[in-house]
Protein backbone atom coordinates (compact mmCIF):
# COMPACT_ATOMS: atom_id res chain seq x y z
CA UNK A 1 0.00 0.00 0.00
CA UNK A 2 1.66 3.49 -0.70
CA UNK A 3 0.47 5.96 2.02
CA UNK A 4 -0.87 9.50 0.31
CA UNK A 5 0.56 12.49 1.67
CA UNK A 6 -0.18 15.65 2.37
CA UNK A 7 1.62 18.82 3.42
CA UNK A 8 0.80 21.47 5.68
CA UNK A 9 2.67 24.87 4.72
CA UNK A 10 1.37 26.98 7.82
CA UNK A 11 1.82 28.18 11.73
CA UNK A 12 2.13 26.41 14.77
CA UNK A 13 -0.56 26.67 17.21
CA UNK A 14 1.08 25.88 20.97
CA UNK A 15 -2.78 25.30 21.94
CA UNK A 16 -2.62 22.23 19.52
CA UNK A 17 -6.31 23.61 17.84
CA UNK A 18 -5.12 25.31 14.81
CA UNK A 19 -3.31 25.28 11.95
CA UNK A 20 0.03 22.94 11.79
CA UNK A 21 -1.65 21.25 14.56
CA UNK A 22 -4.73 20.87 13.26
CA UNK A 23 -3.84 20.32 9.80
CA UNK A 24 -1.95 17.05 11.05
CA UNK A 25 -4.73 15.80 13.11
CA UNK A 26 -6.85 15.98 10.11
CA UNK A 27 -4.91 14.34 8.00
CA UNK A 28 -4.12 11.82 10.23
CA UNK A 29 -7.96 11.23 11.32
CA UNK A 30 -8.58 11.02 7.38
CA UNK A 31 -5.95 8.82 6.76
CA UNK A 32 -3.59 10.56 5.25
CA UNK A 33 0.26 10.86 6.24
CA UNK A 34 0.86 14.30 7.29
CA UNK A 35 3.98 15.98 6.45
CA UNK A 36 4.78 19.90 7.79
CA UNK A 37 6.71 23.23 7.01
CA UNK A 38 6.38 25.82 9.63
CA UNK A 39 5.71 29.60 8.71
CA UNK A 40 5.53 31.02 11.90
CA UNK A 41 5.30 29.93 15.67
CA UNK A 42 2.28 31.63 17.60
CA UNK A 43 1.81 31.58 21.55
CA UNK A 44 -1.78 30.83 21.79
CA UNK A 45 -4.36 29.35 23.25
CA UNK A 46 -8.09 29.10 23.25
CA UNK A 47 -8.48 32.39 24.42
CA UNK A 48 -6.14 34.58 21.92
CA UNK A 49 -2.77 35.34 20.26
CA UNK A 50 -0.47 36.25 22.49
CA UNK A 51 3.07 36.14 20.42
CA UNK A 52 3.95 35.60 16.71
CA UNK A 53 7.60 34.43 16.07
CA UNK A 54 8.23 34.36 12.18
CA UNK A 55 10.73 31.61 10.41
CA UNK A 56 13.08 33.39 8.37
CA UNK A 57 12.25 33.01 4.73
CA UNK A 58 15.43 31.31 4.13
CA UNK A 59 14.55 28.52 6.65
CA UNK A 60 11.29 28.09 5.19
CA UNK A 61 12.52 27.48 1.56
CA UNK A 62 14.97 24.56 3.54
CA UNK A 63 11.72 22.88 4.83
CA UNK A 64 10.17 23.11 1.68
CA UNK A 65 12.88 21.49 0.21
CA UNK A 66 13.67 18.86 2.59
CA UNK A 67 10.34 17.44 1.89
CA UNK A 68 9.64 17.47 -1.62
CA UNK A 69 12.78 16.24 -2.55
CA UNK A 70 12.34 12.94 -0.56
CA UNK A 71 8.68 12.64 -0.14
CA UNK A 72 6.10 12.38 -3.15
CA UNK A 73 3.19 15.05 -1.99
CA UNK A 74 0.12 14.71 -3.82
CA UNK A 75 -1.59 18.06 -2.22
CA UNK A 76 0.20 21.16 -0.16
CA UNK A 77 -2.00 23.40 2.30
CA UNK A 78 -1.17 26.73 2.98
CA UNK A 79 -2.12 28.61 5.87
CA UNK A 80 -0.97 31.37 7.96
CA UNK A 81 2.36 32.74 6.18
CA UNK A 82 2.46 36.30 8.15
CA UNK A 83 5.07 38.14 5.73
CA UNK A 84 5.35 39.00 2.38
CA UNK A 85 8.45 37.81 2.46
CA UNK A 86 7.36 34.33 3.30
CA UNK A 87 4.59 33.89 0.70
CA UNK A 88 6.96 35.05 -2.13
CA UNK A 89 9.26 32.35 -0.89
CA UNK A 90 6.43 29.89 -0.43
CA UNK A 91 5.53 30.76 -3.74
CA UNK A 92 8.65 30.47 -5.53
CA UNK A 93 9.31 26.81 -4.20
CA UNK A 94 5.87 25.52 -5.24
CA UNK A 95 6.91 26.56 -8.78
CA UNK A 96 10.00 25.06 -8.76
CA UNK A 97 8.29 22.03 -7.12
CA UNK A 98 5.24 21.74 -8.99
CA UNK A 99 3.01 19.04 -9.24
CA UNK A 100 0.90 18.74 -6.33
CA UNK A 101 -2.44 20.59 -6.19
CA UNK A 102 -2.67 23.36 -4.08
CA UNK A 103 -5.12 24.45 -1.07
CA UNK A 104 -5.15 28.30 -0.28
CA UNK A 105 -6.82 28.85 3.18
CA UNK A 106 -5.80 32.64 3.19
CA UNK A 107 -5.67 33.05 7.46
CA UNK A 108 -5.25 37.15 7.48
CA UNK A 109 -7.12 37.42 11.44
CA UNK A 110 -7.29 34.50 13.81
CA UNK A 111 -10.44 33.86 15.04
CA UNK A 112 -10.45 36.09 18.79
CA UNK A 113 -9.92 38.52 15.98
CA UNK A 114 -6.01 39.09 16.74
CA UNK A 115 -4.32 39.59 12.76
CA UNK A 116 -2.09 36.90 11.65
CA UNK A 117 -0.81 38.44 8.23
CA UNK A 118 0.79 42.19 8.01
CA UNK A 119 -1.27 44.61 5.77
CA UNK A 120 1.70 44.84 3.09
CA UNK A 121 1.56 40.82 2.43
CA UNK A 122 -2.07 41.30 1.14
CA UNK A 123 -0.81 42.10 -2.33
CA UNK A 124 1.85 39.48 -2.27
CA UNK A 125 -1.01 36.61 -1.41
CA UNK A 126 -3.32 37.72 -4.13
CA UNK A 127 -0.49 38.63 -6.48
CA UNK A 128 1.94 35.30 -5.96
CA UNK A 129 -0.41 32.46 -4.27
CA UNK A 130 -3.75 32.99 -5.76
CA UNK A 131 -2.60 32.28 -9.63
CA UNK A 132 -1.01 28.38 -7.80
CA UNK A 133 -3.92 27.58 -6.21
CA UNK A 134 -6.12 24.96 -7.28
CA UNK A 135 -8.81 26.13 -4.57
CA UNK A 136 -9.03 29.20 -2.20
CA UNK A 137 -11.04 28.76 0.87
CA UNK A 138 -12.19 32.29 2.31
CA UNK A 139 -14.52 33.27 4.82
CA UNK A 140 -16.69 36.15 4.18
CA UNK A 141 -14.16 38.67 5.84
CA UNK A 142 -11.01 36.93 4.55
CA UNK A 143 -12.63 37.75 0.65
CA UNK A 144 -13.71 41.26 1.24
CA UNK A 145 -10.26 41.63 2.31
CA UNK A 146 -8.72 39.63 -0.54
CA UNK A 147 -10.83 41.82 -3.04
CA UNK A 148 -10.80 45.32 -1.11
CA UNK A 149 -14.82 45.09 -0.78
CA UNK A 150 -17.76 44.84 1.56
CA UNK A 151 -18.53 41.78 3.34
CA UNK A 152 -20.84 39.51 1.43
CA UNK A 153 -24.17 39.50 3.40
CA UNK A 154 -26.22 36.78 1.02
CA UNK A 155 -25.26 34.43 -1.14
CA UNK A 156 -25.89 36.28 -4.40
CA UNK A 157 -22.59 38.74 -3.00
CA UNK A 158 -20.74 35.36 -2.14
CA UNK A 159 -20.80 34.44 -5.71
CA UNK A 160 -20.13 37.51 -7.01
CA UNK A 161 -17.22 37.65 -4.57
CA UNK A 162 -16.34 33.73 -5.57
CA UNK A 163 -15.98 34.88 -9.61
CA UNK A 164 -13.79 37.52 -8.66
CA UNK A 165 -11.66 35.35 -6.95
CA UNK A 166 -11.67 33.08 -10.24
CA UNK A 167 -10.67 35.92 -12.00
CA UNK A 168 -7.23 36.60 -9.78
CA UNK A 169 -6.27 33.55 -10.76
CA UNK A 170 -7.45 30.73 -8.53
CA UNK A 171 -8.74 27.60 -10.00
CA UNK A 172 -11.54 27.10 -7.70
CA UNK A 173 -13.27 28.94 -4.80
CA UNK A 174 -14.72 27.69 -2.12
CA UNK A 175 -16.80 30.74 -0.08
CA UNK A 176 -17.11 29.89 3.36
CA UNK A 177 -20.62 31.25 4.93
CA UNK A 178 -19.27 30.17 8.62
CA UNK A 179 -20.01 33.64 9.73
CA UNK A 180 -22.98 34.33 8.05
CA UNK A 181 -26.53 34.06 9.53
CA UNK A 182 -29.31 31.53 9.80
CA UNK A 183 -29.97 28.39 10.76
CA UNK A 184 -27.98 26.81 7.66
CA UNK A 185 -23.95 27.17 7.23
CA UNK A 186 -23.95 27.71 3.44
CA UNK A 187 -20.70 27.74 1.61
CA UNK A 188 -20.18 28.09 -2.03
CA UNK A 189 -18.29 26.44 -4.34
CA UNK A 190 -17.02 28.00 -7.66
CA UNK A 191 -14.95 26.62 -10.24
CA UNK A 192 -15.71 28.31 -13.64
CA UNK A 193 -18.05 26.01 -14.65
CA UNK A 194 -20.01 25.23 -12.11
CA UNK A 195 -21.58 26.70 -9.08
CA UNK A 196 -22.47 24.44 -5.89
CA UNK A 197 -24.40 25.69 -3.10
CA UNK A 198 -23.20 23.75 -0.19
CA UNK A 199 -25.14 23.82 3.18
CA UNK A 200 -25.20 21.97 6.55
CA UNK A 201 -27.36 22.64 9.75
CA UNK A 202 -25.26 25.91 12.03
CA UNK A 203 -23.98 23.76 14.85
CA UNK A 204 -24.10 25.72 18.09
CA UNK A 205 -21.29 25.30 19.90
CA UNK A 206 -18.39 27.83 21.21
CA UNK A 207 -15.92 25.34 20.25
CA UNK A 208 -14.93 26.56 16.66
CA UNK A 209 -11.38 27.15 16.96
CA UNK A 210 -9.24 25.64 14.28
CA UNK A 211 -12.34 25.51 11.70
CA UNK A 212 -10.79 26.97 8.81
CA UNK A 213 -8.11 25.39 9.50
CA UNK A 214 -9.53 22.17 9.42
CA UNK A 215 -11.96 22.40 6.49
CA UNK A 216 -8.68 23.12 4.26
CA UNK A 217 -6.68 20.55 5.05
CA UNK A 218 -9.53 18.21 4.96
CA UNK A 219 -10.11 18.83 1.47
CA UNK A 220 -6.40 18.68 0.95
CA UNK A 221 -6.07 15.33 2.38
CA UNK A 222 -9.16 14.16 -0.04
CA UNK A 223 -7.18 15.18 -2.81
CA UNK A 224 -3.99 13.70 -1.81
CA UNK A 225 -6.32 10.56 -2.15
CA UNK A 226 -7.35 11.12 -5.59
CA UNK A 227 -10.67 12.57 -4.70
CA UNK A 228 -12.27 15.08 -7.69
CA UNK A 229 -11.92 18.79 -6.16
CA UNK A 230 -15.83 19.21 -5.65
CA UNK A 231 -16.44 15.58 -4.25
CA UNK A 232 -12.99 16.47 -1.68
CA UNK A 233 -15.12 19.39 -0.71
CA UNK A 234 -18.24 17.42 0.26
CA UNK A 235 -16.17 15.36 2.32
CA UNK A 236 -14.26 18.05 3.95
CA UNK A 237 -17.79 19.73 5.08
CA UNK A 238 -19.48 16.51 6.15
CA UNK A 239 -16.12 16.37 7.94
CA UNK A 240 -16.14 19.62 9.81
CA UNK A 241 -19.64 19.22 10.72
CA UNK A 242 -19.64 16.15 12.52
CA UNK A 243 -16.45 17.45 14.36
CA UNK A 244 -18.15 20.65 15.43
CA UNK A 245 -21.32 18.44 16.62
CA UNK A 246 -18.96 16.42 18.71
CA UNK A 247 -16.68 19.34 19.64
CA UNK A 248 -18.61 19.48 23.01
CA UNK A 249 -17.50 16.29 24.04
CA UNK A 250 -13.78 17.32 24.70
CA UNK A 251 -13.14 20.24 27.36
CA UNK A 252 -10.28 21.48 26.13
CA UNK A 253 -8.99 25.19 27.48
CA UNK A 254 -11.37 27.99 29.23
CA UNK A 255 -12.24 30.04 25.43
CA UNK A 256 -13.11 29.10 21.80
CA UNK A 257 -12.23 25.71 21.88
CA UNK A 258 -11.06 23.02 19.25
CA UNK A 259 -13.27 21.33 17.14
CA UNK A 260 -13.11 16.76 17.64
CA UNK A 261 -10.71 15.81 15.09
CA UNK A 262 -11.00 12.67 16.35
CA UNK A 263 -14.69 12.31 16.46
CA UNK A 264 -14.80 9.37 14.78
CA UNK A 265 -12.24 7.32 16.39
CA UNK A 266 -11.67 8.66 20.15
CA UNK A 267 -14.46 6.65 22.71
CA UNK A 268 -16.64 9.51 24.24
CA UNK A 269 -14.99 10.73 27.56
CA UNK A 270 -17.59 10.38 30.20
Amino acid sequence: MISPIALTIAGSDSSGGAGIQADLKTFSALGVYGASVIAALTAQNTKGVSAIHMVPPDFIRAQMDAVFSDLDVRAVKIGMLGTEAAIISVAEKLTAWAGPQIVLDPVMVAGSGDPLLDGGAEFALRAHLLPLADIVTPNIPEAARLLGAAEAVDEKMMVSQGELLLSLGAKAVLMKGGHGSGPEAVDIFLDGSNIVRLAADRIRTKHTHGTGCTLASAITASLAKGMTMLDAVREAKVYLTNALIKADDLAIGHGSGPVHHFYALWPKIA
